[in-house]
């Protein structure tokens, strides 16, 4: 067989690439020593959640392979075929650190826990509980952050806790909520084995969810009648795949999406009865408009209008309506960061979910609007586990008295324990530290350093005299942990057992199945040691992580995210379990809201459909007008940039740049412009340019590529070496907390 690019084959899901030649990539096939035994897990990457099984040989990970009975039927992207590699990097932190005279030293876990507790409770004698605060990530097991919030929030006393989920899925959770009253998607995956009609928007699925884009296109190449939709301002791998690209200006989009369903109700492709029956109308924060009223504000947004707003061709968006629209063809929508990581991320959100309501293509096998996550347990431990600043397990809020008298009694505590007053979201928490209101800052399992938007303004508050920084990572150094008061090292994955929640409200228990490198511990028996050290031992006094998860389960209880019935056994023997599922024998829910699927509906309700979240159990259209970016260019900073990810990274290539073959593939970012804006700057391919916004400079490389659209520059921001994240602005969403990255203003410069 015929070589193929080293590209080529990295686009490829692993078992397909397994029967292609890899004679340009031989350590996607090598395993060096058979297993003696395969424990099973899931992908420690992305938010899609792959099943797969771990190979043990003398206490080493050697192997991986996919869990054929899992969605991903045993496919693995090669992220995933290459996580054994990470495990032994030269990078993984063996012992703590503790910052002495300037630098990072040696320590013993006496040492730094000592000197974590000590300062812990200073501050929060002198300066009182807000002054102390918690920066998770969806990337730890369901069971750490379960002990982070109940410590933080139950024990110290501060809704101090976010995390980087903040940064990339807060605007969907705004969305489903404001939409149907509850968080997380209502479909699953295997909609897109029945879908004839996928509309991505802001989604590069291609790369960032690989073996989701591999079912999207199987089930084209089954169904040759298949169309796929792509709305986004780069032509992207997974644009270049579809049947109708619109190919807007930047910020743009939420014209589009209104002149589709315009298009909708025109040519009379929406679903009265649906409507009439099941829908609500909403303008501005309230939900008391007609349906009547909806319509005569949706004329406004004619396809023309459309076209002037956006760019792309009136034709184009009529299409896209008429196909999404057209009665009785399953539609699905899919969205991630390009939607998310705006100013207007919660309405973009809204008029995604509308085109699925208005046409009543929701809740059937194929028709379901569902957005695409970024960490492998963003969904169940921060999302539904309630660890961000406003919030407490499974959808309960801060500032609901009842829900806060909930908790208390869950947890032990004494009435008011639990503080009225929400914390500090993500990039609000920095901002906190820069002004001195926090003094004390834990990070688990993420980058912020290399992370957050602005990034250098809030690298200075982090490495300020003022601030103590306490980093628990796995590797070092990571451009946050070389920032750390102190470093403590954690178990890495394959090193503890837990759960994660992917996209499709899929629970999945990963098992233990080598011991911890070095000192490292899990995050779970750290928090502990510092739960302790602050005299709340009581509180977080689980003997075990399956013991959390037995209190995890029973936190639930009686919520739309009833998971009672998912016992560890249950997990242990299941590749994976979709909630609700309220008792030991129900089988998961694929579709929420579907009588006869979802438990939580009622079995004498009238119809097949009950969005039991919302008052009158009717879902929200919402009337969500264009607005233009938080900053646009002009004449200083005349080109937009977007960034993104690329096939071969995943967040800030803290695991995938420790993979030779994928650091030695496009870690380097790059300022990827179209060649009329190379010539017209008087620039050539490979040269070095300095890309200057109102926040920061950097020094990146010109790859100069058709794919770019003209006035823009693509950088991806995996590389710890580049910080493309000094340009992004750290603008807002009102809603969502969620910051803009993905439009901002800058300059181009020859580099002398």
């Amino acid at each position: 067989m015929t070589s193929i690019s080293r590209r080529k084959v990295l686009e490829l899901p692993l078992a397909w690439a397994a029967a292609t030649s890899l004679e340009s990539l031989p350590v996607l096939g090598a395993v060096t020593q058979e297993p003696d035994r395969w424990v099973k897990s899931v992908c420690r990457y992305c938010g899609t959640g792959c099943g797969l099984f771990i190979g043990v040989k003398d206490g080493k990970v050697t192997a991986v392979k996919g869990d054929a009975r899992n969605h991903n039927e045993g496919y693995l992207c090669v992220k995933g075929a290459m996580l054994p590699e990470m495990m032994d990097s030269p990078d993984r932190l063996l012992h703590p650190l503790v910052r002495k005279n300037g630098q990072l030293q040696r320590a013993s876990w006496e040492e730094a826990m000592s000197l974590v507790a000590s300062r812990f409770r200073q501050s929060i004698e002198q300066h009182g509980p807000d002054s102390v605060a918690f920066y998770g990530s969806g990337q730890a097991l369901t069971e750490e952050t379960y002990l982070a919030n109940k410590l933080f929030k139950g024990g110290i006393g501060t809704n101090n806790i976010d995390g980087n989920p903040r940064l990339c899925m807060a605007s969907a959770a705004g969305g489903y909520i404001t939409a149907f009253g509850k968080d997380e998607p209502m479909g699953c995956y295997e909609d897109i084995d029945y879908a004839n009609v996928f509309l991505l928007v802001g989604s590069n699925a291609a790369e960032a969810h690989p073996i989701l884009w591999g079912r999207i296109l199987r089930r084209k190449e089954n169904n040759p009648a298949t169309r796929i939709i792509v709305v986004d301002p780069r032509r992207t791998r997974t644009a270049a795949y579809a049947d109708l690209w619109l190919d807007c200006k930047p910020g743009m989009d939420l014209s589009i999406l209104n002149a589709m369903a315009q298009v909708m109700v025109n040519e009379e492709m929406v679903d009265e009865r649906f409507i009439r029956t099941h829908l609500q109308f909403g303008l501005g924060a309230e939900a008391n408009q007609s349906w009547e009223a909806y319509k005569q504000w949706l004329a406004a947004y004619t396809p023309q209008r459309a076209e002037a707003d956006s760019g792309v061709s009136a034709d184009k968006i009529i299409q896209a309506a008429r196909w999404f629209g057209e009665p009785g063809v399953p539609a699905m929508s899919m969205w991630t960061m390009g939607v998310n990581q705006r100013t207007q991320g919660v309405w973009l959100n809204n008029l995604i979910m509308n085109l699925s309501l208005i046409t009543g293509k929701i809740g059937k096998p194929g028709s379901t609007p569902f957005s695409l996550t970024g960490q492998p347990n963003a969904c169940g431990g921060v999302r539904d586990g309630g660890a961000l600043a406003h919030l407490l397990p499974f959808g309960r809020l801060v500032a609901n008295a009842a829900h806060r008298t909930e908790v208390e009694a869950l947890w032990k505590l004494p009435a008011g324990r639990i503080s009225a007053k929400p914390g500090h979201s993500a990039v609000e928490m920095f901002q906190a530290l820069e002004s001195g209101q926090v003094k004390c800052l834990y990070v688990m399992t993420t980058n912020p350093g290399q992370s957050l938007p602005n990034a250098g303004r809030y690298r200075k508050a982090m490495a300020s005299e003022d601030t103590f920084l306490v980093v628990a990572e796995a590797f070092h150094p990571t451009r946050t942990s070389e920032l750390a008061d102190v470093v403590l090292p954690s178990a890495l994955w394959a090193e503890k057992e837990g759960i994660y929640g992917c996209s499709e409200r899929r629970y999945q228990l990963l098992e233990k199945a080598i011991e911890p490198s070095g000192e490292a511990r899990p995050d779970f028996d750290i928090l502990k040691d510092l739960g302790q050290r602050l005299g709340h031992g009581s509180l977080l006094d689980f003997p075990t992580p399956a013991a959390a998860w037995d209190e995890i389960r029973e936190a639930a209880r009686g919520t739309a995210y009833d998971f009672t019935g998912m016992t560890r056994d249950r997990l242990r023997q299941a590749s994976g379990l979709l909630w609700p599922l309220p008792t030991p024998t129900h089988p998961g829910t694929r579709r929420r809201y579907v009588q006869g699927e979802d438990p939580l509906v009622a079995a004498d309700w009238p119809h097949r459909i009950q969005f039991y979240g919302r008052p009158g159990n009717k879902a929200v259209v919402w009337m969500r007008d264009q607005k233009l970016p938080a900053e646009m260019p002009d004449a200083e900073y005349p080109l937009y940039l977007n960034t993104g990810r690329i096939l071969e990274h995943w967040h800030t290539a803290t695991m995938t740049g420790k993979v030779k073959a994928l650091a030695a593939t496009h870690l380097e970012a790059v300022a990827e412009m179209h060649p009329t804006d190379v010539k017209r700057l008087g620039l050539r391919n490979g040269q070095r340019v300095r890309l200057r916004s109102r926040r920061g400079s950097l020094v990146l490389r010109v790859r100069q590529t058709e794919n770019a659209r003209p006035g823009s520059v693509y950088a991806h921001f995996h590389d710890p070496e580049r910080l493309t994240n000094l340009l992004t602005i750290d603008a807002l969403d009102p809603a969502s907390k969620e910051p803009e990255f993905k439009i901002a203003a800058i300059t181009v410069e020859p580099e002398p």
